[in-house]
């Protein structure tokens, strides 16, 4: 198998790892929120340690956060990821999964847009269609349900946000985000001591299973994401992403069987087409870079 491939492969494992997440997560949902995001936090924490530990670069962990500047960024990336796991936590224990995969196809928009407000970037004619469309569908769910549908806005805009950060970062994925569990770990212990008493009437076997758990389905799909990245295109890694909100989307409507209205039948669509528009302009982009660079001087 070629490098391509395996990095290919590594990236579908990732995606339906997280699509599949809302079904882990639903074993959890006699647990509170809180309760989950900080064992996840401190799961996720102790498995990024050992794995520093046997790549032998723990030493990178304390330089990640050493200067004032990057402990500012880690913080504030620790922020978007904690609202962000916490929330999604919460959705699938209320049966709103159906706006978290929404949320996670909006994402690449919201990328988009911040990539012009934050790093100058040009939208093309085809970008602003995207997310023209995307803007429509958001649109048609506050009309016809009568709520601007931000659980799906909030996942999409500290995950864009989040990336913004983590591009001004020049640690790599691992020791980063072992950096931002490690700040968020102190908050973690003192809300599970705060929590304690209540605890009891879920502290079981099966549940704390499913809590350590957590850790490996943090640190699984990222190490795959990391893994991909470096052998496969990034277009190819954009689109094997939408894997994702769509197997969260399958859980959701034919698992969950949350409710489908047809206001969702009409925005979704529009989100997909979104979407296509965006991929087959994102890899015409690349090809032609492609061909640009074989071109000698």
């Amino acid at each position: 198998m070629s490098e391509s491939a395996k990095g290919i492969a590594a990236m579908i494992v990732a995606c339906a790892m997280w699509g599949l997440s809302p079904l882990f997560y639903a074993q959890l949902s006699h647990v509170p929120a809180g309760e989950v995001l900080a064992h996840r936090t401190l799961w996720s924490l102790l498995l990024f340690i050992v794995i520093l530990i046997f790549q032998r670069r723990l030493a990178a962990l304390p330089r990640a956060i050493g200067t004032g500047r990057r402990f500012g960024i880690i913080l504030l990336a620790s922020t978007m990821i904690a609202v962000n796991w916490g929330l999604f936590i919460w959705s699938v224990q209320v049966g709103r999964v159906t706006e978290t995969s929404l949320g996670y196809y909006i994402f690449p928009l919201v990328a988009v847009l911040f990539g012009m407000v934050f790093f100058g970037e040009r939208l093309k004619g085809a970008q602003m269609l995207a997310v023209g469309l995307a803007s429509c569908a958001v649109v048609v769910l506050t009309i016809g349900l009568g709520a601007a549908p931000w659980i799906a806005l909030i996942l999409a805009v500290t995950f864009a946000f989040y990336g913004v950060l983590k591009k001004r970062l020049d640690t790599g994925p691992v020791v980063s985000v072992a950096a931002e569990v490690l700040v968020l770990a102190p908050v973690a212990l003192l809300w599970l001591a705060y929590t304690w008493p209540a605890s009891d009437a879920w502290l079981t076997p099966r549940s704390l299973i499913f809590l350590v758990l957590s850790g490996p389905m943090t640190a699984g799909p990222l190490m795959l994401f990391s893994y991909a990245t470096r052998r496969a295109s990034m277009a190819t890694v954009g689109l094997v992403q939408y894997l994702n909100p769509t197997l969260q989307f399958f859980c959701a409507v034919v698992v969950f069987a949350e409710p489908f209205t047809r206001w969702h039948a009409i925005a979704f669509p529009l989100i997909w087409v979104a979407l296509a528009v965006y991929s087959v302009s994102t890899l015409r982009t690349a090809s032609k870079a492609k061909r640009d660079a074989a071109v000698p001087g």
